[in-house]
């Protein structure tokens, strides 16, 4: 990893170590919620609101605690659970009336006071937002600071927002997050060499540039007249792989065209850059939910901020809320630069919620719009895979394929999924083909190594290869069950049934509830003696829900035995061990 990549990293775990703490306090304790609930009568609408939390069911926790709310209005613990529905579902109005209510009543609750602060900033009432700071009401004490920053800055006092900004990068673990703010407000107030100051490798402190902070750096320098450099920025920090907003953004540097800052308009956007910077930090970091209610406030601070509405897209359908998903990347104007990725983005959300053939149609009308973007014809055959139609699929794929031109390291995932298609089409001398290339561009990646293995083994055919190949996979990937099932099949296949017995007890203990790993593992213990152990598995294999042909194998494996039904079907035998 380069230097930069690793400060990048190191920054990332700063801010999420700053937050972690802080977010912890704004979810409702749940222990609290069930004496205080429980107590007035409220047990319907408690616990059906109270699960749906869990379940991160937003719309449905909104309406409970709201029905809760009705018999208990002053309940401080159901109040916060339900501001906390309401900044999910992006209801930030609803959250505001909410959590004026909890400070009335004297609440302290880092959610209230996200929601009313949030509420001044887009208001525009920039001395209420620091008269709630000044009153000790946190939002979270790595972003305090900040908040009163861009405050200060609202209200026209530049001095004392550099101060508090200053005082943010002083702050161990915030020192980039703060001065990155510090260069936006320079840039805002037109200060474009302040910010250029900050920004550029050569300052002082240089701080890491984000991909946000590359566009706002090319912003800057294009407004000091540098347009040349601001797109040399953006072609070195992407390395020449640039999205279609990025290219966008080169193609009009290099045109010659003065770009507006548009990094932050306003002091609204600047906090909006602050909660979208702490949403990315702990995504991945910190439970989807944590990281949702900074993405959503940020997209209510600045309507219409499509890196905002992707990040709550994408944390809702992590949370697997697929139709919230569905409806935010439907914000994203058919004008925009990411409307492409929006698109697709939508379109896996209708899929994984059941919405298959919706997904089909709005990738079918993406590819007919967008048919030079091989990212669309990819997703499309993704679609058209998950429901089996390979031939489509493979289509899909050659479409993909042929815009890329020469192969690059990156488009191995197009090879692999072609590779897949063509092999469940029974097309295996082209499939092998492009699992190959898909190895060849990226070496060592496991679930190549994994498909192509496993499929020589089910042929019978380079199982000294496909044993190989396994091997490598597992060393890449010890913990995957499907990757450590195939290893302990291919050992079967080559008569090692004793080996194949450890692997496979290992992958039914990563993924007990495969059917086909439990079938395996039946079927070595069979090859080892163990029979009783292998009746045990192939029964708990068959009540897993295999597929119809594989359950009807299984049941005739009970019936009279493996060796019976090799005979049956015309296969070697296995000569069967003595008890191992």
């Amino acid at each position: 990893m380069s230097e930069k990549g690793l400060l990048a990293v190191r920054t990332r775990h700063a801010l999420n170590a700053l937050c972690i703490a802080a977010l912890a306090l704004a979810v409702p304790s749940a222990s609290a919620q069930d004496s205080s609930a429980v107590a007035e009568g409220l047990v319907g609408a408690y616990l059906a609101a109270r699960q749906a939390g869990k379940d991160n069911d937003y719309r449905s926790a909104a309406k409970y605690y709201s029905r809760a709310l009705v018999r208990d209005p002053d309940n401080l613990d159901i109040l916060e659970s339900a501001v906390l529905a309401r900044l999910g579902l992006r209801d930030i109005g609803g959250a505001v009336v909410l959590a004026r209510r909890m400070i009335s009543l004297g609440s302290e609750s880092p959610l209230a006071s996200m929601a009313v602060i949030a509420d001044a900033f887009r208001r525009e009432t920039y001395d209420n937002a620091i008269a709630n700071l000044d009153a000790g009401r946190s939002v979270n004490i790595a972003i305090d600071e900040l908040i009163r920053a861009w405050a200060e800055f609202g209200r026209g006092d530049m001095s004392a927002a550099l101060e508090s900004f200053d005082t943010a990068s002083e702050r161990a673990g915030g020192e980039n997050f703060g001065l990155y703010n510090k260069a936006l407000a320079l840039a805002l107030s037109g200060d474009f060499e302040g910010a250029d100051e900050i920004l550029s490798e050569g300052a002082a402190e240089p701080i890491n540039l984000s991909r946000r902070a590359v566009v706002a750096y090319s912003q800057v320098l294009s407004n000091l007249g540098r347009n040349d450099e601001a797109a040399e920025l953006i072609e070195k920090a992407f390395e020449g792989r640039l999205d279609p907003a990025l290219a966008q953004t080169r193609d009009r540097l290099r045109a010659g065209e003065t770009l507006a800052f548009e990094a932050a308009r306003n002091a609204s956007d600047g906090l909006a850059e602050v909660f979208l910077a702490v949403a990315g930090a702990l995504d991945g970091e910190a439970p989807d939910g944590y990281a949702l209610v900074y993405s959503r406030v940020a997209e209510y601070l600045r309507p219409g901020h499509v890196d905002s509405i992707l990040l709550s897209a994408s944390l809702l359908d992590d949370l697997r809320r697929h139709d919230l998903a569905v409806e935010t990347f439907a914000l994203v104007p058919s004008d925009h630069p990411s409307f492409d990725a929006a698109e697709i983005g939508r379109s896996d959300a209708l899929r994984r919620s059941g919405r298959a053939e919706e997904a089909i149609e709005a990738l079918e009308r993406l590819v007919q719009d967008r048919a030079s973007n091989p990212a669309a014809h990819i997703s499309l055959g993704d679609a058209l895979r998950g429901l089996e139609r390979y031939d489509e699929a493979s289509m899909a794929y050659d479409r993909a394929i042929a815009l890329y031109g020469d192969p690059l390291p990156p488009q191995w995932i197009a090879y692999f999924a072609r590779g897949i298609s063509h092999e469940r089409s029974g097309r295996w001398e082209e499939a092998e083909a492009d699992l190959r290339q898909a190895l060849e561009l990226r070496p060592n990646q496991p679930q190549v190594l994994n498909y192509l293995g496993y499929s020589l083994v089910e042929k019978g055919v380079k199982l000294e290869e496909a044993l190989d190949l396994s091997e490598n996979a597992v060393a890449e990937e010890p913990d995957s069950g499907h990757i450590v099932d195939s290893l302990g099949w291919a050992l079967y296949r080559m008569g090692d049934y004793v080996g194949a017995v450890q692997h496979l007890e290992r992958a039914a203990e990563l993924l007990s509830r495969d059917p086909v790993i439990n079938d395996h593992l039946g079927d070595a213990y069979w090859a080892v003696g163990r029979k009783i152990e292998a009746e045990f598995q192939w029964r708990r294999a068959l009540s897993l829900d295999p597929e119809e042909d594989e359950a009807e194998r299984i049941r005739r494996k009970l019936e009279i035995g493996l060796d019976a039904v090799l005979e049956e079907e015309g296969s070697d035998g296995i000569d069967v061990a003595k008890d191992g």
